[in-house]
């Protein structure tokens, strides 16, 4: 559990060293049958995130401004932005701007959650923008899929329903009775100081075996194109920092300072761990540029949520 916990809290250098280790394993073993752990691992991988995920925290007033810029953002604005850059860098390598498109589409993660608190912003708004991120993002993204790329890429639609019930679904539904029974058992207090705590970080497993994977299976590309890693780390940082900038004024120009802090994380952080499952799960192993452009995008954004927490109290002043 303790090697488990450094992991998540090293996921900046623990992604990097994953994808090594599949870039090598790649290029020295047969891989190709490393694609039958693509659907447990992804189930690793979203399935803890899901046990604390407080759907109640919906029905929770008081923060309507707030929540409503952020889905504003989330829906109409940084797909869109993702969408250009995609078709401007990536003219010729439609699934590498499918990762992008996805990275995008897929609003708020536990970091969103993570974040707020490390920045003193508005936790609760941040649960909420959390929750109606997700179910947002599940239902539009499809039709974002079929409707920004299907030009580009063949999208089945029902296939990529039936892969979000999959990874997202399910988890949802388990987790949500896990959590039930858990509390039922054990009390709601021992629950949240001792129980909930320990979900979330294997979760990071689920992450790392996702990344390793399509790591390997892009091994040959990768070997023989050795730029391309610069390639994708350049869109992915124009576009989060594009984030970053409208989401900071949009904060600053009609929030308060904690809801503002909640809408900048609630909008710049992406679910990439549903992103991941979904670019190695729908769309075969075409999918595999795609994930590997958004196993790229970890390492930005843990980056530059630290760095920005930093930043903070010059952009929005002093916490309370």
């Amino acid at each position: 559990m303790q090697l488990i916990q450094r992991l998540t809290r090293n996921l900046l250098v623990a992604i990097p060293v994953t994808m090594l280790l599949g870039l090598v394993a790649g290029a020295l073993l047969p891989v190709s049958g490393l694609s039958v752990l693509v659907i447990p691992l992804t189930l690793l991988m979203i399935y803890p995130m899901m046990v604390n995920l407080r759907l109640h925290e919906l029905f929770n007033g008081g923060d309507l401004r707030a929540q409503g810029l952020a889905q504003l953002l989330n829906f109409a604005v940084i797909p869109f932005i993702a969408f250009g850059i995609g078709l401007w860098w990536f003219a010729d390598q439609p699934y590498l701007a499918l990762g992008l498109l996805l990275s995008a589409l897929l609003p708020t993660s536990g970091m969103t959650i993570s974040w707020t608190g490390f920045a003193k912003g508005n936790l609760p708004a941040a649960v909420k923008m959390t929750v109606i991120g997700l179910l947002l993002g599940s239902l539009a993204t499809p039709f974002y899929v079929q409707w920004l790329m299907g030009a580009n890429i063949p999208v089945d639609l029902v296939a990529v329903f039936r892969q979000i019930l999959l990874v997202i679904g399910l988890p949802l539904v388990a987790g949500q009775l896990t959590r039930k029974w858990l509390v039922k058992r054990h009390g709601q207090r021992h629950y949240r100081q001792h129980i909930g705590p320990k979900f979330p970080p294997f979760a990071t497993l689920g992450v790392l075996g996702i990344v390793f994977v399509a790591m390997a299976l892009k091994a040959d590309d990768l070997l023989s194109q050795p730029m391309l890693l610069l390639d994708i780390l350049l869109p992915l940082a124009l576009l989060y920092a594009i984030n970053y900038a409208l989401s900071t004024w949009v904060a600053r120009t009609w929030l308060s300072r904690g809801d503002g802090i909640a809408l900048v994380y609630g909008t710049v952080m992406r679910n990439l761990s549903i992103a991941l499952a979904l670019a190695m799960n729908a769309f075969g192993e075409a999918g595999a540029d795609a994930a590997l452009l958004i196993a790229l995008a970890y390492i930005i954004q843990v980056q530059s949520a630290a760095w920005y927490v930093k930043f903070t109290p010059r952009l929005f002043g002093p916490a309370e």
